[in-house]
């Protein structure tokens, strides 16, 4: 393959691009985000069994430690990146770790999404997680799917459910589909577009996909299957559903409206229904600002931004991947590109497209597609590639951590180790290093979001470094990049109870002990900011 990227047409480079929907899926622990992402794979025909992919990850013969907490305590640490074809179209999906623990890169890689998915656990409604990554969606003002998943437990009433997104997350709901039932008598969803009843029956262990049966309202296996309270009540709320706000497309793809689904990702029951309307009303890949303006992604040009870095995903060849999101134009291998943050010209030859953990070398990816570039140790999180411009994208967004803590070296013959250890670790995202600036100890101080990303950066400086390290919890519980006139800031009562640490950029950060200090001192400092995003 040439070295320079081969003229395309534009309806066909359009028609392609078109054809991408990426998504991550977002939820709080146990929603049942894992089981829905398998469940969309095996609809799409990207596995034949449900719990394949998860089986694959546990048949790895070499994993690193860290890895090893995923298989452990089944959950997912690190972001994984799917791709699968589904009727014409080409969908990445960006599987993002739901646990409570979870890292800075799940909010990063919803800056690679052109949508996202809101699973909500039907007993529980909006969680605490949750919230935190939908505001980082409406930050970014991408769309947002919500669905409402297992309804084969007992279940909130689906109308307080849709109140509560409302309520909370201001957000106007409108249902795509109704529950039929929920618990042992949950038997599948009304689709109000069609008006079409699909009921379904389970399968062994759901592992395949369910047998549906297309039917009306008036079907008596209805009546006959829930109790007399459930069918009067949904006839009641089917005739509710009217008056409730339309969908409005325009208005969807603002943020205004989220497109609300009910279903059981367990026993597939309404994944296959989600899965056809998502093809449909996501939007394809939408222009990426940068300093040069915002970049068509139907322009010729290849260009894109690294927004992932994973360090020894395979511990045989101790690689390092960039995960690149496509943002314009076509990707072909061998292509020359421009590194703006270095000057260099890249030869890109070796680059791979993900399943789980499996990978694929890829010969061309489009605009909207998520290809990884394994070796290149100069790329950090954030940075532009392009083939034909001199530009760069609009900067990743840093998040003010939660959690933090003195990370001693336990052995200081291995310091070099050490330090380049927790400098690859902060370049890939994995937590923030913090210096204390008035303090004669440097130890640095680790700033993570979630609190087993301590556990991860020990790990793995442990089995990729060989140094053994320990830690020292901090007291503060909540951080903020400090800007403002300087006389002001000195005034600040840093030896008080806050901390003055700065980052490896330089940039003031102060540790509070409370929110309560935090909201004290930005009243009495008006002219001082305290940022929460950097």
């Amino acid at each position: 393959m040439s070295q320079e990227t081969t003229t395309i047409n534009p309806e066909t480079l359009k028609k392609h691009i078109n054809a991408r929907r990426t998504f991550a899926i977002i939820s709080h622990p146990d929603a049942g985000k894992t089981t829905l992402t398998e469940k969309l794979l095996l609809y799409g025909n990207a596995i034949h069994l449900a719990g394949s992919v998860r089986a694959r990850r546990n048949q790895r013969s070499a994993t690193s430690d860290w890895m090893k907490m995923e298989q452990e305590r089944g959950i997912s640490i690190t972001s994984t990146v799917l791709q699968f074809p589904y009727k014409d179209h080409v969908v990445n999906l960006l599987d993002t770790p739901g646990h409570q623990d979870f890292s800075e890169d799940t909010y990063r890689t919803l800056t690679a999404a052109d949508c996202a998915v809101m699973v909500l656990d039907a007993a529980r409604g909006v969680e605490e997680q949750t919230l935190k990554l939908f505001e980082v969606c409406r930050r970014r003002g991408i769309p947002v799917f919500t669905f409402i998943n297992k309804m084969d437990r007992p279940a909130q009433d689906p109308l307080g459910l849709l109140d509560e997104v409302e309520t909370v997350l201001k957000m106007q709901p409108v249902p795509m589909n109704w529950p039929i039932g929920d618990g042992d008598t949950f038997m599948g969803v009304y689709d109000r577009k069609t008006d079409e009843v699909h009921l379904y029956d389970r399968t062994a262990h759901n592992q395949t996909i369910s047998p549906e049966y297309i039917t009306t309202l008036d079907d008596p296996r209805i009546e006959a299957g829930i109790s007399d309270f459930q069918f009067e009540e949904l006839h009641l709320n089917i005739g509710l559903l009217d008056e409730l706000a339309e969908y409005d497309h325009e208005k969807f793809l603002s943020g205004e409206q989220t497109a609300v689904y009910f279903g059981s990702a367990l026993t597939n029951f309404g994944v296959q229904l989600f899965l056809d309307d998502f093809i449909k009303m996501a939007p394809p890949p939408s222009a990426y600002p940068s300093d040069q303006g915002k970049i068509d992604p139907v322009s010729p040009g290849f260009s894109g931004f690294v927004f992932k870095i994973q360090a020894n995903m395979d511990p045989r060849h101790r690689d390092s991947v960039a995960f690149l999101r496509i943002c314009s134009g076509r990707f072909e291998r061998n292509v020359q590109v421009k590194h703006p943050q270095t000057g260099k010209t890249l030869k890109l030859s070796r680059t791979y497209t993900f399943f789980a953990d499996e990978r694929a070398v890829v010969d061309e990816a489009y605009a909207g597609d998520i290809i990884g570039l394994p070796g290149n140790r100069e790329f950090s999180i954030g940075d532009t590639i392009s083939s034909d411009g001199d530009f760069s994208f609009e900067p990743i967004p840093r998040f003010a951590a939660e959690h933090y803590a003195r990370l001693i070296n336990l052995d200081v013959g291995k310091q070099k180790q050490f330090l380049k250890g927790i400098h690859q670790l902060e370049s890939e995202g994995a937590m923030q290093v913090l210096y204390e600036t008035d303090a004669t100890r440097r130890d640095p101080i680790l700033a993570v979001v979630g609190v087993l990303q301590f556990e991860v950066v020990q790990a793995r400086l442990e089995n990729e470094y060989n140094v053994q390290t320990k830690l020292e919890p901090l007291p503060h519980q909540l951080s903020r990049w400090v800007e403002g006139p300087k006389e002001q800031i000195d005034q600040l009562p840093w030896r008080y109870g806050m901390m003055r640490t700065e980052d490896l950029d330089g940039r003031l950060v102060a540790l509070f002990s409370s929110a309560h200090e935090l909201s004290f001192y930005s009243e009495k400092y008006p002219d001082i900011k305290f940022l929460s995003i950097q």
